[in-house]
This record gives structure tokens, C-alpha cells and sequence, in this order.
């Protein structure tokens, strides 16, 4: 994607280097920078201060971590020990442990001396099949929006809800959710796009705003609280999510308050699809809620918030009382039931195994 004219991705690698660089996202929208992770302990903070989030993304980043661990080490004990660290840095996405463990398994008989060079091919290969793999997603959502279009006779745009962010700096381009907006609005399908802020770290309203405006695709900017009501009175024809780890029964974990946007959407009969590469589907579990890890994250997340003042400084401004106790959940569980369909890049499935397994059939 575009920023200011010019084509970036989220991570890149200049082949004749052994560092990575990322678009730094704890700046966005207010300025526009890139950070170059030297070592595995550059990753890992990149991936823990959120630098780069969105479960693919993470992916690819702790791949890239991987490698730059074994460029340094890359004996026997350290194969284990870097693989642990990278991926206690976020333990929801299940799209960091997925690419770990390809890496591991292609690296891990080979000469220590052979390591890095091996895993460097990897976190590349990796970073190429995102591409691929969300550009796929995009064309198989977007026959989904054009269907309603086609539906309400192509006499008004497709009115769109999503939550949180999942566009390219979510993943190393396109996006999931935002990838199936972008293709229907190159493909010339009248779009518009209801934002949710995305309370506490307020990514819709940071970054998914920046994203959409910056391909120009219409977009409105609401309150977290607001999707309900804009339901309720007939504003929206489909909801379109991402997903941090989708599990094999067809739960699907994101963004807090995308299980609350499900409920509203089921009571209201607007569709509901979660949309997610088939690395992001966790196999080894069948009860969302029961079973994934949901990260608590800082207080302060909660408590304060981050804006441009009137001299141009960014600063960071309390809300809350000193000393207010804090619960902050990052992530909530969609029971399967809530879900429309799961679209990837292989088609659109029904939330369930057996939609799943139509899909993955190799996984049976």
C-alpha cells in the first residue's frame, strides 16, 4: 500500500542485510516512521510494545526474530531457549507460534553453522506468502460485498462495520478485513466503512481511519458503543472482522468488543463474517472460550491516552482518578453460533470443523 505516493509494506529485509525494518505503529496516524530491529530482543519489544501488531504480522516479525537469534547464536540450547522467548511476547495470536515452529522444524537438524542462513529463507518465505495468502482473502470477501451490493440493486453504497484494525500494518500487506474493503473498492463497489475507535489502544481510530483514508475509501469514525444502534435502524449490511486465533470448532478470538458487535449483529440479522488466513486457525482447540489465553494488558492503557496537542506535541493525558483499579482484557471469544462464515483464502466456510475441514482437508 501507499503512503504519501510511495509503496511500502509493514517489514522488510534488504537482502544483503540481517535486520528487519517495521513501520513504527505506536506513532500512527501522527507521524509516519520505521524502526530496524538489529536482534532478537529488538523483535520481541517490537512485538510486546505493539510496534507491530495484528496476528500475521506478529508472525512474520517473530520468524524474522527467529532467524536474527540464530544469526547470533545459533547453537543446539538456543534453538529452544529463543524459540520460548519469542514466543511468550504475545500469547493470544497463534499466528507467532504457527511460524515459529515451521521455522524450528526446517532448522533444527541442520548444522549449527547452517542455521541462520536456512532460517533467514524461512522468515522470507513467510513474509512473501502473507502477500499471497491476504491478496487471496481479499478476492474470495469481496464477492461477499458485491453480493449485496447486487442485492440492494446498486442503489447505494455497501454500509460496512468493522472493529479494530486489520489492514497492511497488520499484516505485511493488504489485510484481512480491510484487504475484502480494499479489493471491493478497487474493484468499483461503492463502499463505505463504519470504524469502530477500538477502545483502549483506539487502533480503529488511529490507524484504521489513517489506512482507509489514505486509499481513499469512505469511512465514518465511531464510538465502540454506537455499532448496536447503527444496526438497529438499518446502516449496516454486513460486519467484516479480523481474528487473533480462530479455533478448529469455529470460535473466533479478537479485538475486545467484537463479541458484543456479534450479538447485536445475530439479534439484528446482519451478517457476520471473521476473516483470517488459515494460519490463524488453531487446530488443537475447540472451546474458545474456555481454553485461549486472553492477554491482560497495562492499566495505563485504560487510564490515560495519547493525542496531538494544540502546539503539534504528542502527549499522553490521564482520564481516569489516580489509583482506579483496572481490568484490561485485550482480546474476547465469538462463540461460533455469532458467526456468518469464516472467509480465507482458500473460500468462505461455515464456522464450524466440518466447514473448516471442506477447506483444510488435510488437516483431518
Amino acid at each position: 500500500m501507499k503512503v504519501d505516493g510511495v509503496s511500502y509494506r509493514s517489514i522488510w529485509r534488504d537482502p544483503s542485510e540481517t535486520t528487519v525494518t517495521v513501520v513504527d505503529q505506536t506513532l500512527l496516524p501522527h507521524r509516519f516512521d520505521t524502526l530496524k530491529l538489529m536482534n532478537v530482543a529488538d523483535a520481541i519489544d517490537a512485538i510486546k510494545r505493539m510496534v507491530v501488531r495484528g496476528a500475521p504480522l506478529i508472525g512474520v516479525t517473530g520468524a524474522y526474530g527467529y532467524a536474527m537469534a540464530l544469526r547470533d547464536d545459533p547453537s543446539d540450547a538456543n534453538v529452544d531457549a529463543a524459540f520460548d522467548a519469542i514466543n511468550a511476547a504475545r500469547p493470544t495470536a497463534v499466528n507467532l507460534r504457527w511460524a515459529l515452529e515451521i521455522l524450528r522444524r526446517e532448522i533444527r537438524d541442520l548444522a549449527p553453522d547452517d542455521r541462520a542462513v536456512a532460517a533467514y529463507v524461512v522468515a522470507d518465505r513467510l513474509r512473501a506468502e502473507d502477500i499471497e495468502t491476504n491478496g487471496a482473502i481479499a478476492e474470495q470477501g469481496a464477492r461477499l460485498v458485491r453480493e449485496i451490493y447486487e442485492a440492494n440493486g446498486r442503489s447505494r453504497p455497501v454500509n460496512i462495520l468493522t472493529h479494530c484494525n486489520t489492514g497492511w500494518i497488520a499484516c505485511v500487506d493488504w489485510g484481512t478485513a480491510l484487504g475484502v474493503i480494499y479489493r471491493a473498492h478497487d474493484d468499483g463497489i461503492p463502499v463505505h466503512v463504519w470504524v469502530d475507535e477500538t477502545r483502549p489502544r483506539n487502533q480503529g481510530a488511529s490507524l484504521t481511519t489513517w489506512e482507509l483514508g489514505s486509499h481513499g475509501v469512505p469511512h465514518t469514525l465511531i464510538v465502540d458503543n454506537a455499532g448496536g444502534h447503527l444496526m438497529q435502524h438499518g446502516q449496516v449490511d454486513i460486519c467484516l472482522v479480523g481474528a487473533d486465533r480462530v479455533t478448529a470448532s469455529g470460535d473466533a478470538c479478537n479485538k475486545i468488543g467484537t463479541y458484543l458487535k456479534a450479538l447485536a449483529a445475530k439479534d439484528n440479522h446482519v451478517p457476520f463474517y471473521v476473516v483470517l488466513p488459515g494460519s490463524t486457525i488453531d487446530w488443537n482447540m475447540e472451546d474458545g472460550v474456555a481454553e485461549i489465553e486472553i492477554e491482560e494488558r497495562a492499566s495505563d492503557e485504560v487510564t490515560h491516552i495519547s493525542g496531538v496537542a494544540g502546539d503539534g506535541s504528542i502527549v499522553k493525558v490521564r482520564l481516569a482518578p489516580k489509583g482506579t483499579k483496572v481490568g484490561n482484557p485485550a482480546f474476547d471469544v465469538t462463540p461460533a453460533r455469532l458467526v456468518t462464515g469464516l472467509v480465507t483464502e482458500r473460500g468462505v466456510a461455515e464456522a464450524s470443523r466440518a466447514g473448516l475441514l471442506g477447506l483444510y482437508p488435510e488437516k483431518a
